[in-house]
């Protein structure tokens, strides 16, 4: 039986604002087992990005539990959470961004080791940085290299042998392929799942991309305005998705062919706001099938069936 290595429960993450409290991350629960990857999607806003970070503690949660080998590591003192780094890591949607442009390739990725004192000397730093650089496919020439004097592809393998220095059992990749081109997405998604073999990662992979997800994910969550409105295989999401806006995130994917026509759920009506928001379903005003409990009533997260969650009043 797989054994879960991340879990979250009733996560909560509100920002207060001139209008009241905005509902980024409410009531989110899901697991991720070792060595398997999580897909987080949904519309720009939604909240996966902000659900990466309360995972890892970069924000802190209003309310929740985030368990990490079965422990709450809400709980942990400041020296706790240190230790806690070189278990989980990130890679950033934006490669250029995420790394200082005063420092050389080998220097980005030297420092967690330096920070965890992970190596006793410059030989054994000079080592391991020459062998991560390996590990990702950056060019040994690269080594005194800047991040301006390299293309986007190569960044993201700097960030990503960054974030591989300290030995981590957990990486959110937020985005990690959004800014590159088609043909080096493809070498970064099989360098991460070659990756994830290799050495046992588990992912949480957030992205807005519903091809990318589908290639990439043992599992996914569906978001919208904060929520996970659906969850379950990605083999089974693809093949029978139930909620309404599920639905039409799957008719927006391109078909690559003349002859086939795929039938696009356009969403229509106002966005529910995520500042104090009313009860009842957030997807209620775009929804075409809503009626009054839709409005009245938030629908929870239940199992339809063979592990198939789905937060909808429609399923039920």
């Amino acid at each position: 039986m797989a054994e879960k290595l991340l879990e979250v429960r009733n996560l909560k993450k509100y920002f207060k604002v001139k209008n009241g409290l905005l509902h980024a991350v409410d009531n989110v629960n899901f697991f991720i087992n070792k060595g398997e990857t999580l897909g987080v999607v949904g519309e720009s806003g939604c909240g996966k990005s902000t659900t990466g970070r309360v995972v890892l503690r970069l924000l802190e949660a209003t309310d929740g539990e985030i368990l990490f080998e079965g422990k709450n590591i809400r709980e942990y003192n400041s020296n706790q959470l240190r230790d806690l780094r070189k278990e989980m890591q990130i890679v950033f949607q934006d490669p250029y961004a995420s790394l200082n442009p005063r420092m050389t390739v080998s220097e980005i990725i030297a420092e967690p080791l330096k920070i965890h004192k992970l190596v006793n000397s410059k030989q054994e730093l000079d080592s391991k940085v020459s062998k991560l650089m390996e590990t990702v496919g950056l060019a040994e020439r690269l080594y005194n290299a800047y991040p301006h004097e390299l293309d986007g592809g190569r960044r993201q393998r700097i960030g990503i042998a960054r974030a591989l220095a300290v030995d981590p059992k957990f990486i959110v990749c937020d985005e990690p392929v959004s800014a590159l081109d088609v043909s080096i997405q493809a070498q970064i998604l099989n360098l991460m799942q070659d990756l994830q073999q290799e050495f046992g990662l588990t992912y949480m992979f957030i992205t807005h991309d519903l091809s990318v997800v589908k290639h990439i994910s043992d599992n996914i969550a569906v978001m919208y305005l904060g929520q996970v409105v659906e969850l379950t295989s990605s083999k089974e999401l693809f093949k029978n998705p139930v909620h309404p806006y599920t639905k039409a995130l799957l008719s927006a994917i391109p078909v690559p062919s003349l002859t086939h026509k795929r039938e696009r759920i356009l969403l229509k009506g106002e966005i529910t706001s995520p500042i104090n928001p009313a009860p009842g379903c957030r997807f209620a005003k775009r929804c075409p099938h809503a009626h009054d409990k839709c409005f009245n009533e938030e629908p929870p997260l239940k199992d339809i069936g063979n592990g198939h969650f789905v937060a909808c009043n429609l399923a039920y």
